[in-house]
């Protein structure tokens, strides 16, 4: 019997147990696809890839054809405190009890055959979109493409939010070896949608010679950002004007609008929507730690997932053009050992008065000593950099500073202060953990 209470650990457990060191491939997706008869042939399949903007990107598109009427589910990954959070079904969490059905049933179907984690939660989801035979279905992909296990579902369009240089000991070192990798999520005859403005010629390469749809930003569509926020939309002789500002916060959600918008312009004569529908879903959207703020108290505190020198240079923005006059900004900032820890504070040497460094926990995790040195290394300045036994240390002692400064301690007036938590996954799920014990809930 599965507990729904240790259920993440059980998938860990079977993971251990089964699973070999990571094998990307899909021969033993297909193999289970078809012994699961997961079969999305008469559904509205959307794949999403991409360095960033990944779980933006779907969330827009999930809300837009939500408030178009249609069933939808929506697979991202990985998950902050629930593993529910990655199978959302009309806009809802799916409980414990239809995950553990799911399982089961992905249990009976293996027989002797081993699977990762993450072909175990994909194949799970995959049960549950079918059983429910939605409208539109929106997967995110989860490493790359070309091998990604969601990548065994063919989609009717897919898109590429980002590229850039992440995951390098499994997909490459340069933006064309990445490219590429990702543009093996397009398929021939369908929209292949990128929203990077800087697209590689391995990119170009594939989709021509698939014969996919190109769909590319700033020369297939454009989006034009107006002074009060709303935008424009043209793609060919679909123009869609007066848009709002994305409900996400974030100058890159332009962007990753513009990317939305092109596969649904591209998918109307198969799921038509109108300009309605879809400045509501604009209005509407919601989604964790994508330069959100979370809590205002004891000061304004932002939590954001971006861990790599592309997510860097968005947060840089975000950061600068958010900030008040005079504002004191202190980082909370802990990363996984096997990022660009040094190009990622470089970015960001400048952009706060303060940082409190973390030590992670896993198998990947960096030490606060560890980010330290490429701190270091980055320009950081020495003083300004705190080294803290975990998350929850950081975060008060980043807190703590905050009320002091605040309230005009050393200064003798009070001062803006703002707290902002970034750098893994697994940092903002550590501090989501605090806020939720302090009451506020995600």
């Amino acid at each position: 019997m599965f507990d729904a209470k240790t259920l993440d650990a059980w998938l860990t457990h079977i993971e251990v147990l089964h699973s070999k060191p990571i094998d990307l491939g899909l021969d033993r997706m297909k193999t289970m696809v078809e012994r699961m008869g997961l079969d999305f042939s008469s559904r509205t399949v959307i794949t999403v890839g991409g360095t960033n903007g990944k779980g933006s990107t779907c969330a827009m598109l999930e809300s837009i054809y939500r408030a178009a009427g249609y069933t939808t589910g929506m697979h991202t990954s990985p998950h902050l405190i629930r593993l529910n959070e990655r199978c959302v079904v009309n806009g809802r969490e799916v409980d414990d009890e239809r995950l553990m059905d799911a399982f089961r049933a992905v249990e009976k179907a293996r027989g002797d055959m081993t699977l990762s984690y993450f072909e175990y939660t994909a194949l799970a989801i995959l049960r549950i979109f079918r059983e429910d035979e939605l409208d539109v279905v929106i997967l995110e992909i989860g490493l790359g493409g070309r091998l990604d296990a969601i990548n065994t579902i063919d989609s009717n369009a897919a898109v590429i939010s980002t590229i850039g240089i992440d995951h390098v000991a499994f997909l490459g070192n340069t933006r064309e070896a990445i490219g590429l990798e990702k543009a093996h999520i397009y398929r021939p005859g369908c929209p292949a949608v990128c929203a990077d403005a800087d697209v590689p010629a391995t990119v170009r390469n594939h989709v021509e010679q698939i014969g996919a749809k190109r769909l590319f930003a700033g020369e297939d569509w454009t989006v034009t950002v107006k002074e009060n926020g709303t935008f424009t939309f043209a793609q060919g002789a679909t123009l869609f004007e007066d848009l709002p500002e994305p409900a996400l916060a974030g100058v890159n959600q332009y962007r990753n609008a513009g990317g939305v918008l092109s596969v649904i312009a591209s998918l109307m004569d198969r799921v038509p929507v109108t300009l309605d529908d879809i400045r509501t879903g604009l209005r509407q959207v919601r989604l964790t730690a994508r330069f959100e703020l979370i809590t205002t108290d004891p000061v304004p505190t932002v939590i954001d997932v971006g861990h790599n020198p592309q997510a860097a240079e968005v947060l840089l923005t975000n950061v600068v053009r958010s900030r008040r006059p005079g504002e004191h900004t202190i980082a909370v900032c802990g990363m996984l050992a096997d990022k660009d820890m040094a190009g990622v504070t470089h970015i960001l040497a400048d952009a706060f008065d303060e940082w409190h460094v973390a030590s992670l926990t896993g198998p990947r995790a960096a030490t606060a000593a560890q980010l330290h040195e490429a701190m270091l290394t980055a320009g950081v300045e020495p003083g300004r950099i705190h080294e803290h036994a975990d998350v929850a240390q950081a975060l008060a002692a980043a807190r703590e500073s905050a009320v002091k400064i605040a309230g005009g301690a050393e200064s003798g007036a009070e001062q803006a202060v703002r707290i902002v938590v970034f750098g893994s996954f697994v940092t903002v799920t550590a501090a989501l953990e605090v806020f939720a014990g302090e009451g506020i809930a995600r």
